[in-house]
């Protein structure tokens, strides 16, 4: 996982963690990694100071803001299904090496490019962090029964994106350049030592590439022409004496290159700990509740439905949800609480870092954004808070926004110094501003509906702003190593931030409009006070599209469609966070789960409204604090009992794959973060993630059946696509095995 994504584990050794959780092999078997210099107070960058190199221009920002904007695509599409992102700069920057590698070739240009490509990364980690910010925080709106325009999304990720870099600014010195001994950063190391092999010996772009290619033909046959199930699965039971059919549990895997991809990344340890969760929620407590709720006459609340007429995933949308949240949240509360001690050294030493902030005459290694710009600049991003209406925070808001990003930036920057990006605990960071905000806001008596989106709006910021200045951190240690002017970083940043925001906000709203169902309800007595101003056509029939806010009787707080006697006839589901994947057609969709986003949503609407089903989500506290007790990693178990079974099985199996390749390396195996399994996976995870979005599109115009197996081929297919073991065999062929076989590659 990365910085943004909180803590999953440490690695066992207690050696720094590489890229997304892996224990980076380089830190740990040589005290000083082979192209960058030993880290000491007299540090000698690759490239000195007073060389001059070609660096900010146009090319290199246009070609960080295309690559960035595609991996934020990524980013979005996996931060809403799994709630994790996938680091960018390594994969960007070998894509970069090989395309100005090229073009020089081909100009007969001679000059050195490493300062471009590290501007090139620069500019494209920008849109990963941005989007881990954005839907961590944001999509909770949807889960409160509110509308997430792109306009809202799109300025509050730019304030908080903007806000995250103005405030690193100050840091730069002290975290980059007087503490170079003390803080590693071990992914921008590792990114540095990327560009530095490709500036020496060159690195081929062409497994990227592959894998983008494999991502998103399989994509393409799987989702789009429908060849084999998305989701192949398979309910356990056993016949009873009686006649009657007991479930023992449901088996499920969501065979996506995406999250095959993430699996192989974060390894098979982190991916057990998640598919352990989905065992606990599948075969234990969905059985559980099945078993006991059997003989029941009425509804259990939160469901308005009997248990014995439950589906699994009926019951887990019904009762596991909010366990499996209740144990995310206490999960991350758990991580925050433990890293209290590092948080507080970390705002001791930030304070210290902007009073000693340094003047003079510099070389062109240190020259950086101006402190005019960087306090004009934070106090713009606090006007625009208030006055823009698509943030519509506060006054009072605004302060608590800069000043918790102030904090957090601080903090999460530092942290990924000493421990990496990959155990920086920004989600639970974020849970602290949302909670902190949420009590001050129950104190003073804010607690109205438009008060639920004022602390998501605030959270939305600080998360934006703390994932945002971790990356920044990132990067300019990564330009420190290289020799990188930090100014043209800065500059090159505030271009990445601004072009994701923008594509981020559009990209989230499109998702959710395209994943949204609309499901038959009838809840008799119920009566919507709040109407949108626009009506929804329905197979002919208008209705108005009323919403609540908060449970009203049996009806969830959620938006639906009302008749002209006041009626409710039908649950308008969101694409993302939703839990009905079946429309009132028959029709099969599956929800982004956005675990992040379900967080705060229970959080805020828990001290606001304090209307939940405290039982439940007691229950997966409790879990949580078990799996703390016997040892184990209890945010990655409890993201796991929240997620569908078919998404960590998934996952899992990508890590079992790494396993594989690594249990007995051959010479000359590279199993690093540059190495050809990990940017296999990177591709495969891009191509399959920009496919999905393709397709989306597709779905939204109503043009997807143009398409289909069954369309083309006609319906006689169906025996063959409707076949979970073909949908198990694609998965081996296309997928597995190429997988494997890259990752044991050796060099040539």
């Amino acid at each position: 996982m990365n910085q943004n994504s909180g803590t999953i584990e440490r690695a066992a050794t207690g050696a720094p963690l590489g890229w997304k959780g892996i224990p980076d092999r380089r830190l740990l078997t040589s005290p000083a990694l082979p192209h960058i210099p030993s880290m000491s107070t007299s540090h000698e960058p690759y490239v000195s100071a007073d060389r001059s190199l070609t660096e900010l221009t146009i090319g290199s920002v246009v070609l960080g803001c295309v690559l960035g904007l595609i991996f934020a695509a990524s980013s979005v599409y996996l931060a809403l299904k799994v709630g994790l992102t996938v680091s960018a700069s390594i994969p960007i920057a070998v894509l970069s090496i090989t395309i100005f590698r090229s073009i020089n070739k081909a100009l007969g240009n001679t000059e050195s490019q490493i300062l471009r490509n590290n501007l090139v990364q620069t500019v494209g980690s920008a849109g990963e962090s941005i989007a881990a910010g954005v839907v961590f925080t944001l999509p909770a709106l949807l889960l409160l029964g509110y509308t997430l325009p792109w306009t809202k999304v799109a300025a509050i990720a730019l304030v908080g994106g903007l806000l995250g870099i103005l405030l690193m600014i100050p840091l730069r010195r002290s975290l980059i350049v007087k503490e170079h001994d003390v803080l590693k950063y071990p992914e921008g190391t590792a990114c540095a030592e990327v560009l530095i092999v490709g500036e020496e010996r060159g690195v081929q772009a062409k497994t990227v590439f592959l894998g983008f290619g494999l991502g998103a033909l399989y994509k393409f046959l799987n989702i789009g022409v429908q060849l084999w199930q998305e989701v192949p699965a398979k309910i356990l039971s056993r016949m009873l004496p009686n006649g009657k059919s007991e479930l023992i549990g449901e088996i499920r895997a969501e065979v996506s290159p995406e999250l095959t991809g993430v699996g192989y990344i974060i390894g098979a340890r982190v991916g057990g700990y998640l598919f352990a969760g989905g065992m606990l929620s599948f075969f234990v407590l969905i059985p559980a509740i099945k078993l006991f709720g059997a003989g029941l006459t009425s509804p259990i609340f939160p469901a308005t439905m009997l248990i014995s007429n439950m589906t699994p995933m009926q019951v887990r949308s019904n009762y596991v949800f909010y366990i499996g949240a209740g144990a995310v949240t206490a999960a991350g509360l758990i991580s925050l609480f433990r890293a209290l001690p590092m948080i507080a050294q970390a705002m001791i030493a930030g304070f210290s870092d902007v009073r000693g902030v340094a003047s003079g005459a510099l070389k062109r290694t240190e020259q950086e954004v101006s402190m005019t710009w960087v306090v004009g600049g934070v106090i713009a991003c606090g006007v625009a808070m208030v006055t823009l209406p698509q943030i519509g925070i506060n006054v009072p808001g605004a302060i608590l926004a800069i000043v918790f990003a102030f904090l957090f930036v601080s903090v999460s920057s530092r942290i990924c110094g000493q421990i990496g990006a990959s155990s920086n605990p920004i989600s639970g960071m974020t849970v602290a501003a949302v909670l902190l905000t949420s009590l001050i806001f129950f104190a003073v008596g804010w607690t109205g509906i438009e008060h639920r989106v004022l602390a998501l709006s605030i959270g939305g910021v600080v998360c934006v702003a703390a994932a945002v200045g971790a990356a920044t951190s990132q990067d300019l240690k990564t330009g420190y190593l290289v020799g990188a002017t930090p100014r043209s970083q800065q500059i090159g940043l505030l271009f990445g931030v601004t072009t994701s925001a923008i594509m981020i906000g559009g990209m989230i709203s499109f998702l959710n409009n395209a994943r949204t169902t609309i499901v038959a309800r009838d809840y008799p007595g119920v009566q919507i006070a709040a109407f949108d101003a626009e009506p929804m056509t329905l197979d002919g029939t208008s209705y108005k599209v009323g919403r609540l806010f908060e449970r009203t009787g049996d009806a969830p707080a959620g938006r639906y469609l009302v008749d002209n006697a006041g009626a409710i006839k039908f649950l308008v589901d969101p694409g993302i966070g939703g839990r009905e994947e079946t429309d009132y057609k028959g029709n099969k969709v599956t929800k982004f789960d956005s675990p992040k986003a379900q967080i705060m949503a229970l959080v805020v609407d828990g001290i606001l409204t304090q209307k939940l089903p405290w039982g439940l989500i007691l229950i997966g506290a409790f879990i949580a604090i078990v799996m703390e007790l016997l040892g184990l990693p209890s945010l990655a178990v409890a993201v796991g009992t929240y997620l569908p079974i078919s998404t960590s099985a998934t996952i899992f199996m990508g890590g079992i794959i790494r396993w594989a390749v690594e249990r007995k390396p051959a010479a000359g195996m590279d199993t690093g973060d540059s190495g050809p399994g990990v940017l296999f996976s990177s591709g495969l995870i891009a191509g399959g993630a920009i496919l999905g979005v393709a397709l989306a599109a597709l779905q939204a115009a109503k043009l997807d059946h143009l398409i289909t197996a069954t369309s083309l081929l006609g319906e006689s297919l169906n025996v063959f696509t409707e076949n979970p073991l073909v949908a198990v065999a694609a998965y081996v062929l296309f997928l597995a095995v190429p997988l494997y076989k890259m990752g044991r590659k050796t060099a040539a």
